[in-house]
């Protein structure tokens, strides 16, 4: 029995000793990771600081700026091998300009001229970059301020890579997200991303469903569209947005010995409470609302907690209508329409509609 024991407690011991191994490995490579990345980020911050000062100096010469860059490429492609082309540094020049703000002069003394190290410390309690270069390499492309810190925030916070992001992108989630809020609210999108805290706030407009391979036909079925949702499903909740757990499929519950089917039932952790949608492939009508306020209504009663918030329906259609949603409603009804595209939005059109949007709220 004491040779059986003394068998089971080193086996823990060696379970132990690999478990810890391995986190440790993890975190010191996670550790590295965003030293690495930090050290990085600063000094192409320097050095696009350093061509913008030198630039500036002969202002009055249009070519003098590309000569700067040219000659710098040269020397330090000679010195260092590659990542120091002409393109490279261009972006390390656009990256102090749009960022210009981050670092305060005394730190970047610090780091590019005095070689403080010390300066790392207080870089990583607050860090000025957030995501990869490759990242802001991506940022970069985005003209609007405000939407690219919006991105920038929305990387970090939701883990994206650059394929998710370049996605999110193309979609245009930002002017997307944006309509479907007040002034204020957009303004928190640039500084906080995107904030859960409202059942509006998990409704697109429109919402992009381009990854499911569909073509836009007349002739497919909610059925064909659920089962297509379903097969690209992560796909799916990304296009939602944060915190929805998938329950079921054509939901099934019975009221007075009727059976009725829910396409898409979801929970969300954030707002604490489930969400609800139908697909339709036609126009909406006030009897597909007045079927999600059924759904919504047992699923209050007869579903959820007394400590969850009550249940959100969504009518996911491929004509909205919000005028239709308002006169069928009462005002506290927790029930969105969302109109659904197959194909990327114009983003064009899309930012048009949200400079237009912002000038109608301010006067």
């Amino acid at each position: 029995m004491d040779n059986k024991n003394e068998m089971v407690e080193a086996d823990q011991s060696l379970d132990a000793l690999i478990t810890n191994s391995i986190d440790l490995i993890q975190y010191v490579r996670q550790l590295v990771a965003k030293q690495v990345n930090l050290v990085q980020l600063m000094t192409y911050y320097s050095l696009g600081k350093w061509i913008v000062e030198v630039q500036q100096e002969g202002q009055e010469r249009a070519q003098y700026g590309k000569k700067v860059i040219k000659t710098l490429s040269d020397h330090l492609t000679e010195k260092f091998g590659r990542g120091f082309s002409k393109a490279n540094l261009e972006f390390f020049r656009r990256f102090y300009l749009n960022y210009e703000e981050r670092i305060a002069e005394t730190v970047f003394r610090q780091f590019a001229i005095e070689k403080n190290e010390a300066v790392f410390r207080q870089l990583e309690e607050k860090p000025p970059f957030i995501v990869s270069w490759s990242h802001y390499l991506q940022l970069l492309r985005i003209e609007n301020k405000d939407e690219r810190r919006f991105y920038e925030i929305e990387s970090a916070k939701s883990g994206w890579g650059i394929r998710t992001l370049q996605r999110q992108y193309n979609s245009s989630l930002y002017e997307r997200l944006a309509l479907s809020r007040d002034k204020d609210a957009v303004m928190q999108l640039a500084n906080e991303g995107n904030v859960i805290a409202k059942p509006q706030d998990i409704v697109k407009q429109p919402t992009v469903l381009e990854f499911l391979g569909l073509e836009e036909k007349t002739e497919y079925s909610e059925s064909d569209l659920e089962t297509a949702i379903i097969d690209k499903l992560q796909k799916f909740l990304l296009e939602l947005g944060k915190g929805y757990l998938f329950e079921a499929r054509q939901k099934r519950f019975t009221f007075n010995e009727d059976n009725y089917y829910v396409d898409l039932v979801f929970y969300n952790r954030l707002l604490r409470c489930y969400v609800l949608i139908d697909l339709k492939v036609d126009k909406l009508t006030h009897q597909d609302i007045g079927q999600m306020q059924m759904y919504v209504n047992y699923y209050d009663r007869y579903e959820k907690l007394d400590e969850e918030n009550p249940t959100i329906g969504i009518l996911m259609c491929k004509e909205e209508n919000d005028a239709l949603v308002e006169i069928t409603l009462p005002k506290d009804a927790n029930i969105y329409a969302s109109q659904y595209k197959l194909y990327l939005p114009d983003k064009k059109l899309l930012r048009d509609k949200l400079r237009q949007w912002i000038a109608e709220e301010e006067s």
